[in-house]
């Protein structure tokens, strides 16, 4: 039997993703929702692997991130943890989970200890830096999410692309900032004009992400159900399309009931077998039994 002699992959660390704001690596993130998701990323190099709250909606059928709660983001995150050993897990932390620093403290502490995560993410800037710095001050290793926010969205009535006017591109400036200040290790951006995230993150001594933020930022999410394919609810702008997963398993489906339907699956090939001596001494057996 061949020897498979591919390397075991080695996890990236909080100082490499840390430093990648001076070394230039672009590093690339996706949000997996699922231990078969996390097998692909880890097997496709990604160097951080997320469990974000949109899993709510991806894995349950949610409208939103809303719904999402503690158990079952551990319980998704001990699933990634399994399929991506050796992947950076971050695990996002769900709507309220964090709106007191003790309430924070708690959940930080699941993430680590019961789902096995590397980091965790809250969302917010200058308004949450407290809970920032003190998810930090406890030694959790803790980045954050600025621009569009899921867990606020209904405060900006939608959305919405956030940063357009120099105004509010400044009151991003500053969450970023803030949360810096705070002693975050990266921060991301959703649905910011790209030249506002470029100008931003070069005011940054830590590294920053994006997902509809252009490519200006130290490197790039998207979500790996949107861009295989595999969630078709809708499509953001900023997701581009890497494969076709929901029509090649709908095409699938639909030639395995056209085959149960006309009795050609299963097939000799997708059937085990008996001996026919055997079968004999079987049949003869259950023809005497008729007859008792």
């Amino acid at each position: 039997m061949a020897q498979d002699n591919t390397p075991e992959k080695k996890k990236r660390t909080i100082t490499e993703i840390r430093g990648s704001k001076e070394t230039g690596e672009k590093m690339v993130y996706m949000s997996v929702p699922d231990y078969t998701s996390a097998q692909w990323a880890e097997k496709g190099g990604v160097d951080v692997a997320v469990v974000g709250d949109s899993l709510a909606m991806i894995a349950h059928g949610h409208p939103n991130t809303i719904p999402a709660t503690m158990d079952m983001m551990v319980m998704h995150s001990q699933a990634v943890r399994r399929g991506a050993p050796n992947t950076f897990v971050l695990g996002c932390m769900p709507y309220q989970s964090y709106n007191t620093v003790d309430r924070a403290l708690i959940n930080a502490t699941r993430f680590m200890q019961d789902a096995g995560s590397d980091a965790i993410k809250p969302q917010g800037g200058k308004s949450q830096a407290h809970i920032l710095k003190a998810l930090v001050d406890a030694g959790f290793p803790t980045a954050s999410h600025i621009g569009l926010t899921p867990h606020t969205v209904a405060k900006f009535g939608g959305f919405k692309i956030q940063g357009r006017t120099a105004e509010a591109a400044m009151k991003i400036l500053e969450d970023a900032l803030a949360i810096q200040d705070a002693g975050c290790f990266m921060l991301e951006f959703e649905a910011v004009p790209g030249k506002i995230a470029e100008l931003i993150s070069q005011q940054l001594e830590i590294p920053t992400i994006g997902i509809g933020a252009g490519v200006g930022t130290d490197g790039q999410i998207l979500l790996c159900y949107d861009l295989l394919g595999v969630f078709t609810d809708f499509k953001p702008k900023f997701t581009k399309r890497y494969g076709k997963l929901t029509e090649v398993a709908v095409n699938g489906i639909q030639q395995y009931v056209s085959e149960v339907k006309s009795n050609t699956f299963p097939d000799d090939d997708h059937t085990y077998g008996v001996d026919e001596p055997e079968f004999e001494r079987f049949a003869t057996m259950v023809e005497n039994r008729k007859q008792i």
